[in-house]
């Protein structure tokens, strides 16, 4: 009667939930040109110009520009606001204004977040640029100078909220299936030949974890006849057992034996002759773990 396996615990479904925020605005840009800009300086703090309206997020927005400052404070900035003219309370904004001369160089630029709390409210820079500044833009770019607004208008935030049955994914068992491949001897094509001892293996297994057999067992310039045994006789067979517990299962065996330094030692020399960095790392950090007095003494004769 063939082997059984145990079988598998049940898996368990665990419910996995996320959400997601969704933010949607509007967006779009106004230019408002200002030419004979000259005539405008000396209008006085206070007094505004104001651009056409134009629609964005279902509300009317016009750019207003006080060339001699909202404030009086003797003229030396001018100030540019944009303004809620028509729509809903409490509207959320972000928005840039931008000095452009006439070849649509940015001179001043600032960004700003607001919400709108009612009509004919505004929101924007008392300082907005210096007037000194102002005048040498306009005496280079033919008496004119243009304010553009790049408004995203937010409508609305929404969230979703999205339920999953995640089946957890069982660990790795490819290191048992290996272990029974090399037990039970199920397809093997290369036997070796150990003292008094034989063990039949898989040539490709070998090939595929070690460069040094990759050569031995594949090269046709080196390997030997599939058929024929391969005679080991630089180790002993439980070295030798080792190292194929290694190659199939990328783990040392466990036993009082491959604790002892000599051991540890041999399948070192084997790791590095057949190129098995791991194996050699994995001898390396048990022998130091093993170092005392009596094995450094040991080590010395």
């Amino acid at each position: 009667m063939g082997n059984t396996f145990g079988s598998s615990p049940a898996k368990q479904c665990v419910l996995e939930t996320w959400s997601t925020s969704f933010t949607e605005g509007d967006t779009a840009a106004h230019s408002f040109q200002l030419t004979g800009f000259s005539l405008l300086d000396g209008m006085g703090a206070g007094n505004l110009v104001s651009s056409s309206t134009s629609r964005v997020g279902d509300c009317d927005w016009d750019i207003t520009f006080y060339p001699d400052g909202w404030k009086v404070d003797g003229g030396a900035h001018a100030s540019a606001f944009l303004r809620l003219c028509i729509g809903e309370p409490g509207v959320q904004t972000n928005y840039t204004l931008s000095l452009l001369g006439k070849d649509g160089q940015v001179f001043e630029q600032v960004n700003l977040e607001h919400i709108f709390k009612s009509t004919g409210t505004f929101w924007g820079y008392e300082r907005f640029v210096k007037k000194s500044k102002l005048q040498r833009l306009v005496s280079r770019n033919d008496d004119c100078v243009t304010i553009r607004c790049v408004l995203t208008v937010m409508r609305n935030h929404r969230t979703e909220e999205v339920r999953a049955f995640i089946i957890p994914t069982p660990p790795s068992n490819l290191h048992e299936d290996f272990e029974r491949m090399l037990k039970d001897e199920e397809g093997v094509d290369a036997t070796f030949i150990v003292g008094d001892k034989s063990f039949r293996t898989h040539r490709h297994v070998l090939a595929a974890r070690s460069p040094a057999f990759r050569v031995e067992l594949l090269d046709p310039t080196t390997k030997e006849d599939p058929t024929k045994p391969v005679n080991v006789h630089d180790m002993t067979s439980d070295i030798f057992e080792a190292l194929l517990h290694f190659m199939y299962i990328d783990a040392l065996p466990h036993g009082s034996d491959l604790e002892k330094n000599a051991v540890l030692w041999r399948l070192l020399a084997i790791g590095d002759r057949y190129e098995l960095d791991r194996l050699v790392t994995m001898c390396e950090g048990m022998l130091c773990q093993n170092i005392n007095k009596q094995t450094v003494a040991t080590t010395q004769l």
